[in-house]
């Protein structure tokens, strides 16, 4: 049976909007985009399902966008309106959205974000600048996500002392504190690791580690 598929409102089309508009949309999410601005939603219209131009802050309106039938609304409303992206995150728990997430710059924004219903509240720039810092600091990391406070999901290129030799006799877990839970060989392919297998030049680990732990690995190693 085929999975069903998700549906998504990403309303303000900034940047970081437009950018993840289109990226929900190339991963076969059903997107409707919203923004103030008709230039804007007619530079989204080619790439997702659906786009409005409205207000997202007047009741009528985004109800008309049904919240409460999409999987999860996204306001990504930019920094310059801040007061909108407090109203329309408000509206959209009011209107039975089942899961609100919400673009905030800085800490008090987030804060207020949550106190009026954000069930998740990102800082895309600041995300972005601690990465951004690893992958300079640390030439072998080349990407992260964080699960949680303190728990990150990093790629990190096979270290040179570890290519021929296995998971099983490097330790990795015991030595450095980290868990490797896929490979990226060289050519695209991802795989579960064989504790057995010898790690190949150009192998790209995926782990599982607290935060800081895939960067100190790669530096020792």
């Amino acid at each position: 049976m085929p999975k069903p598929v998700q549906q998504a409102i990403v309303i303000g089309l900034g940047q970081f909007g437009f950018t993840l508009a289109r990226t929900l949309a190339e991963r076969d999410v059903e997107v409707l985009a919203v923004d103030l601005r008709e230039d804007l939603v007619q530079a989204i219209a080619p790439y997702v399902s659906d786009a409005a131009c409205l207000d997202a802050t007047e009741t009528e309106s985004l109800a008309k966008l049904a919240p409460k039938q999409r999987d999860f609304c996204i306001c990504a409303i930019g920094d310059d309106a801040r007061d909108a992206t407090i109203l329309c995150t408000a509206l959209l728990r009011q209107l039975g959205a089942r899961r609100v997430i919400a673009r905030a710059s800085d800490e008090l924004l987030a804060r207020i974000l949550n106190l009026v219903g954000a069930h998740q509240v990102v800082n895309p720039e600041r995300e972005f600048g601690q990465r951004f810092a690893n992958q300079i600091l640390h030439a072998g990391l080349l990407d992260e996500m964080r699960l949680g406070d303190d728990i990150v999901v990093s790629e990190v290129e096979c270290p040179r002392a570890f290519i021929g030799r296995s998971l099983r006799e490097l330790t990795l877990p015991a030595r450095f504190g980290v868990t490797v839970v896929a490979l990226r060989r060289r050519d695209g392919a991802v795989k579960m690791p064989d504790p057995n297998t010898p790690l190949a030049d150009g192998d790209v680990l995926v782990i599982v580690a607290r935060d800081g732990q895939a960067a100190k690995m790669s530096e020792r190693s």
